[in-house]
């Protein structure tokens, strides 16, 4: 677990990089390990890599450069050769495994600079072991964990000596003077992720709630997912290494040995097993509204088929017409949201089936709901109020009105009580992202109440 701070590399820092001492020591004692581990190939997580939201890219070819011009240091450069028959099986793996990953849609062929920084220290001038150079994404974690299993797979299918190592400052928002300010969660974040990553806890990854990471501003987060992936089920001798924040951004950095088998760290196995019992325990509390929206994702992932209308619903399910917005998550993430502002449909009931059906299929910011999944999912469904036209941004309140935020035939909806918005003006600010409308253009503003369906709320 390495960080990737370019001011590390002397032509860089011109003497900053002395206030990193701790991190620099440590990184030449990680890079000696590695070297004394004589791997065949280096496997690297970069989350400067071409990422994409629903595909692990892998860098294609037979190998690339890259030097830290960006950083004004364009003479520190380096060349690399890929190991291409590594990354042919890492495809069929994942394909095998039903992962979104392969080597299509290179947008940069170039190494960047969270792949550059650990070569400089473990590969000077790129030399050495061949590279496998591996993006992250969208998807949740899971995946990544699954992806980190089907590197570890590879390198035993060809019998390949590999070090994995994942890329990845922590927080960016420790400091007010820092580069992204301050964020309580940014501290709480790196005491934590280091106590985990640490002690080699890999289970306590998927506990990281996604908007905390975000507030955090992390950035290695799941590149230490995927690494974790590629030790599943194996013994692990961890040691940190170092810490340190001096600039408002974290760095650690820690090393792990692996040896034999140990049944009892297949984390995501444990993980998931967990997520099952505990959505069996929510279904036990839904209304009819999130059992409907259920039963639709069930059937249509299972079978291809929209679920019919059933009896013996509530009266008003078929009787009323109002817009619903059906959102999936999964392990705390959103998988899946779609729904319409106005009703579409000729009942309730149908509304919620259809939008069920769009936010587990047709949601275009993720892959479709696979059978696997069904056990894991979190569902809950909003029936929207009538919209009311307001004057000023003063006029709404996160937690008690969703915002309609138009321009022309332009409109952006943003649902209220969501983790993560706290101000009308991130909720506006959201809307008009998505409606694809830019700051300085005009908008007109609505608010709209909702009656929110999820475990344990009242029947309708």
């Amino acid at each position: 677990m390495l960080p990737h701070p370019p001011i590390l590399i002397p032509a860089i820092g011109r003497g900053e990089e002395g206030r990193l001492e701790k991190t620099a020591s440590a990184y030449r004692e990680a890079a000696e390990r590695i070297r004394r581990m004589e791997p065949e190939t280096l496997v690297l997580l970069s989350p400067h890599q071409t990422m994409y939201a629903d595909y692990f890219h892998i860098s294609p070819g037979d190998g690339a450069r890259g030097d830290f011009g960006a950083f004004g240091a364009r003479e520190e450069a380096m060349e690399v050769l890929y190991d291409q028959e590594f990354v042919r099986e890492l495809c069929r793996q994942a394909d095998a495994q039903g992962l979104a990953a392969g080597t299509l849609g290179e947008r940069e062929r170039s190494l960047d600079h969270g792949t550059m920084v650990p070569l400089y220290f473990i590969n000077p001038r790129g030399g050495g072991c061949r590279l496998v150079r591996i993006g992250l994404s969208g998807l949740p974690l899971a995946m990544h964990y699954e992806l980190g299993k089907c590197i570890r797979e590879t390198a035993e299918r060809l019998g390949r000596r590999i070090v994995v190592v994942a890329s990845g400052d922590l927080s960016h928002r420790l400091k007010e003077d820092g580069p992204y300010g301050y964020q309580e969660e940014g501290p709480a974040y790196d005491q934590r992720i280091m106590e985990v990553m640490g002690k080699g806890d890999f289970g306590r990854l998927f506990e990281f709630p996604e908007t905390f990471c975000e507030k955090a501003g992390e950035c290695g987060h799941r590149s230490f997912v995927v690494m974790a992936g590629a030790l599943d089920g194996m013994g692990v001798k961890a040691e940190a290494l170092s810490y340190e924040g001096p600039f408002g951004v974290g760095y650690g950095i820690c090393c792990y040995e692996a040896f034999g088998d140990e049944p009892g760290r297949h984390f995501l196995t444990i993980y998931e097993e967990q997520e099952r019992r505990r959505i069996q325990a929510l279904r036990e509390q839904e209304d009819a509204c999130v059992s409907l929206a259920r039963r639709a994702i069930e059937v249509y992932v299972s079978a291809g088929a929209v679920l019919s209308v059933p009896e013996g619903l509530p009266q008003e399910l078929y009787r009323s017409r109002a817009g619903a917005f059906v959102s999936i998550k999964e392990a705390g993430a959103l998988r899946g949201c779609i729904g319409a502002i106005e009703a579409v449909q000729p009942s309730l009931a149908e509304e919620i089936i259809e939008n069920a059906v769009s936010a587990c299929s047709r949601d275009p910011r993720f892959p479709a709901v696979e059978r696997r999944e069904l056990g894991l999912l979190e569902i809950s469904v909003d029936v929207l109020g009538e919209k009311e036209r307001i004057a000023s941004p003063a006029e709404l309140n996160v937690k008690r009105y969703g915002v309609i935020v138009s321009n022309g035939a332009k409109r952006g909806i943003l649902l209220p009580d969501l983790e993560g918005v706290d101000t009308a003006e991130q909720q506006i600010a959201i809307a008009r992202k998505k409606a694809g409308i830019a700051d300085g253009e005009a908008v007109t503003l609505e608010r709209f109440e909702v009656i929110r369906h999820h475990a344990g709320s009242a029947a309708v």
